[in-house]
This record gives C-alpha cells, sequence and structure tokens, in this order.
C-alpha cells in the first residue's frame, strides 16, 4: 500500500506488523477519507463547463451589456457552469479557446475580430464548441461571411416610431421544444425588435413576432426571433431579446437563454482533429520588409509569376517591382482624370478619381493580360474597364481595348448653374 506522509510516499506491503495496530487503522481511513475528498474535489472542477462572454463593441454600445454580464454569471453560478467575461478580443486564440465549451456574444457591434483571431473562433466552432448570440450580436461582423452563416441572420433595421422599445406579441413555433416549452403562448412582452436580412434557410426558428401587434415590422408574415442549428461541426443559438436592462431580470427570457446555452453544451465534446481549417501562423513568425517607400497614392497591385509586383498609383503611373533589383520603375502611364471640371472662377478643384483599379487575369501566365480601371482624361463623366498585354516587363499601351464604360450623370444645383464643384462631380452608376 502506497501512503504519503509529511511530503514522503511510504510503500508498505500488505502483510506489514505495526507496533500500534490501532494507530495504523486510524491513519489508514484518514488518509482515504482526504484521497476521496481530493478525487471529488477534482471530479467537479473538471466537469464544470467554462463560458466565455465576449461584449466588445466598435459602434452602437447597449447599456444593458452590464446587466447581461451579471445575469449571466449569476445564471452560471446556479447552474453549475464557470463563467469568464471579456471584451479583449486577443482571448480569441487557440490556447485560451480550449478552456471554454461555449462563447456568449452578448450585443457585440461592428467588426471586433482581427483575421487571426477569426481563424481561431472558426477552429473553435469546427472541432465542436459553442456559439450564443444576444440581440446586437447580429449587427456584428458583416464582412466576415462565415460569423453570418454561423449566427443565422444579419440586422436589417429597427422600428423607431413611436419607439424603438415596443411591446409586442411573440409566437411560440414548437411549444414541445426544451428550448421553448415553458413559454406562454402568444408571449407578450417589451424589446427593440430587430428586422433581419438573409436569414439562413437551414436555421430551426424557435419564436417568431406578429408584426401586427406592434408599429415598424418590415419582414411581414414571418418573422424570426429566436433560432438555432447546427453549424460547421458546433451548435449555434442566437435570439433578438436583450436591447432593454429589464430584460436581463425577466425569468422567461433568462430560462429561454439558459436553455439555448444549454442546447450548444450538449454536442460531444471538442475535439480539434476534427478542425478543417488551418490555424494562422503567429505573427512573430514573419519579417516585414519594405519594398519602397514615398509611394504616391499607390491604389492597387498585383503579384506575378517571379513575384514581381505590379502595382498602380492614382495619378495614371503602372510600376513594376524586381525582387532580383530591389527597386520598381515606371513601365506605363496612363493618362487620366483626376480633378473636377473648372467652376465659375476658372479653378479645377482635386477630385478622387484617377486610376483605381488592377488585376491580372486567371490566366495571366498564358495570355499575359492586365485589366485597368480608371477614369480617361477629358470632360467626359466616366470610368472605363480596360484591358492590356504585358510583354516581358513593358505594357504594350497599343494592345488597350475597352470592355466596359461607366457613365456619370450630372447633377445641378437647385439654381442649375453649371460648371461648380458641386454639381460637377461625378455620382458613380452601374
Amino acid at each position: 500500500m502506497v501512503y504519503l506522509y509529511r511530503n514522503s510516499l511510504f510503500v508498505l506491503p500488505e502483510t506489514a506488523t505495526l507496533v500500534s495496530a490501532n494507530n495504523f487503522i486510524l491513519m489508514n481511513k484518514l488518509l482515504y477519507t482526504l484521497f476521496l475528498g481530493v478525487l471529488t474535489t477534482f471530479s467537479l472542477t473538471a466537469q464544470a463547463p467554462r463560458v466565455l462572454v465576449f461584449s466588445k463593441t466598435a459602434s452602437f454600445r447597449h447599456a444593458s451589456i452590464e446587466d447581461g454580464k451579471v445575469a449571466l454569471m449569476k445564471m452560471g453560478a446556479e447552474n453549475g457552469f464557470k463563467v469568464d467575461t471579456t471584451e479583449d478580443a486577443s482571448a480569441f486564440n487557440e490556447q485560451n479557446l480550449k478552456k471554454y465549451r461555449c462563447v456568449i456574444w452578448l450585443s457585440t457591434t461592428g467588426n471586433v475580430l482581427n483575421p487571426a483571431q477569426q481563424n481561431a473562433f472558426e477552429r473553435f466552432i469546427q472541432a465542436g464548441g459553442g456559439y450564443v448570440g444576444i440581440h446586437a450580436a447580429s449587427d456584428t461582423e458583416y464582412e466576415w461571411p462565415w460569423y453570418g452563416k454561423l449566427m443565422g441572420g444579419w440586422f436589417d433595421n429597427h422600428p423607431s416610431q413611436p419607439s424603438n422599445v415596443q411591446k409586442g406579441d411573440f409566437h411560440i413555433v414548437d411549444q414541445n421544444n426544451p428550448l421553448t416549452s415553458f413559454l406562454p403562448e402568444p408571449w407578450v412582452r417589451t424589446d427593440e425588435f430587430y428586422a433581419y436580412k438573409s436569414i439562413d434557410p437551414h436555421v430551426n426558428v424557435l419564436i417568431t413576432i406578429d408584426e401586427k401587434s406592434y408599429v415598424g415590422g418590415t419582414m411581414g408574415d414571418y418573422h424570426p426571433m429566436s433560432w438555432y442549428h447546427e453549424f460547421d461541426g458546433g451548435r449555434a443559438f442566437y435570439t433578438n431579446m436583450g436591447h432593454t436592462s429589464e430584460t436581463f431580470s425577466e425569468e422567461l427570457v433568462l430560462k429561454h437563454i439558459r436553455a439555448g446555452l444549454q442546447w450548444t453544451m450538449a454536442g460531444p465534446a471538442p475535439d480539434y482533429t476534427r478542425v478543417r481549417t488551418a490555424l494562422y501562423p503567429e505573427e512573430n513568425r514573419f519579417s516585414k520588409v519594405v519594398l519602397e517607400e514615398k509611394l504616391d497614392e499607390p491604389m492597387e497591385l498585383a503579384v506575378l509569376p517571379g513575384y514581381k509586383i505590379l502595382f498602380i498609383q492614382r495619378k495614371g503611373e503602372v510600376k513594376l517591382f524586381d525582387p532580383t533589383e530591389g527597386k520598381s520603375k515606371v513601365i506605363a502611364t496612363i493618362d487620366v482624370s483626376t480633378k473636377y471640371l473648372a467652376d465659375s472662377t476658372g479653378n479645377r478643384a482635386e477630385a478622387e478619381d484617377g486610376l483605381l483599379g488592377l488585376t491580372i487575369d486567371p490566366q495571366f501566365e498564358k495570355n499575359h493580360w492586365i485589366y485597368l480601371y480608371y477614369s480617361p482624361a477629358g470632360d467626359d463623366a466616366k470610368n472605363v474597364l480596360t484591358r492590356y498585354e504585358m510583354k516581358g516587363d513593358e505594357l504594350l499601351t497599343d494592345s488597350k481595348r475597352i470592355l466596359l464604360t461607366v457613365t456619370h450623370p450630372l447633377m445641378k444645383d437647385p439654381a442649375g448653374c453649371p460648371g461648380t464643384r458641386r454639381n460637377r462631380r461625378p455620382t458613380r452608376t452601374t
């Protein structure tokens, strides 16, 4: 038998005889009780899931966020899971996210994660992690399509008259679903009711709202407000509720959120061997080398075979950087318009047009085509999309072919006075 006594391990054979049998038996019972206590404590700690509440905002900030944090921490304490809160996006790294079973996006707004942090969260979901979105989580990361699919539908608008917060009638789609079975039908409550665009058809809608019960609805007869689904290896739950501080003291709302949260954590344990998205390498594995400085309004670039870099500047220069020489040169100058027409005093103000766009053909290695988008010199308000051919390091200007012309109707001011900067500024149309 093995015993720990005064920081030392002792091994005693089963047949060992001690001078004081009573003391030995007492010591044995005490050690066994201590061992069970330690084992039980370790077991409870290991089994308690951990949830991260993320509430960073890059645009509008809801006052109810603080109330939401308090309510979620209380919910965790009463239901056997640990809750951490943060507004620090650096928490979205793989080592840290592995501690959590679910991440709750609490009324986040705007672009809150950088590409590496987005990468870490995608991998977290693919491993089997959970996502809960509350209210303005749908008003977040519009430039990240994957997040939109995870969350299930982008925010579009909310009523403003007579108020953004109104009373409305919620309807329970499935009263047998554990996420909603405890809710009344109809469920009348007060909140800010979002309308959504691009709702994923694969989500399972739990609750809708009757737009006839309030003023300002724009989605018609079918207006989802809460839903859940499995996505990309993980589970996601979203609810519109949460604009007002009072929301987070409503027993039924909190029960609905808790049920959704528990569903996201009820799947298989996260397993990173199931992840498909490659992990971003750490930034410290790269070194930044400045290729050229003091450029004059550079707009776009394209990397050519052999790692030569073709780039453009707004005033018309097409330049080519050669890595073997370590410098760039102008290979062509496009005649572009960069100013408005003259006003009544003869002044021509600087505009925002010029040489604006560059890309290379997908079959560049075969056809050597590049495409330029620019406003040609002259008084006509237009832009053109053109195709040129390259021969070695030379841009063949005679190969120019106009593929598309975009015209700009001129605007007149109320007095109809021509020649002003205001009415001559082009309005882009397609």
